[in-house]
């Protein structure tokens, strides 16, 4: 899969990020030069995290025949550490629906093992750069 990102406009912050068929925005906010017309990367990186455990709780308990109605996931951000190389998210769940504490506890141990979950605090991730090559 590719994404494709580039400026909106030339000179511009906000950007136009393209996933197959979705296209959606990126921005900086004004102390950095930007609007705040559009979530930050390192807001769709915690998004990520929080769409990725409403999923995969959904998708567990879906194939489980539990009667999970809804999951709501918040995140906070503690970035202020992040030059140091910690980043702080703060996850806390509610799971709504017709659920026993057993059926609950269940759907809570599969959401904490979420795949981006895992990539965030397991994996060794490589990003290659490519050098810009003129058309």
């Amino acid at each position: 899969m590719t994404i494709e990102c580039r400026n909106e406009v030339d000179g511009g912050f906000r950007q136009v990020i393209r996933v197959d068929a979705h296209t959606f925005h990126a921005d900086v906010g004004p102390a950095l030069g930007g609007a705040a017309s559009a979530p930050s990367p390192h807001d769709y990186f915690d998004a990520s995290l929080a769409s990725c455990k409403a999923l995969t709780g959904m998708l567990y308990a879906k194939k489980h025949f539990m009667a999970l109605d809804r999951i709501e996931v918040q995140v906070d951000r503690d970035a202020s550490r992040e030059r140091e190389g910690i980043y702080v998210l703060r996850v806390t769940l509610a799971y709504l629906g017709a659920l026993s504490d057993a059926d609950k506890q269940r759907i809570h141990d599969a959401v904490s093992r979420c795949p981006i979950h895992k990539l965030m605090t397991t994996a060794t991730v490589q990003v290659d750069v490519a050098p810009f090559a003129p058309s």
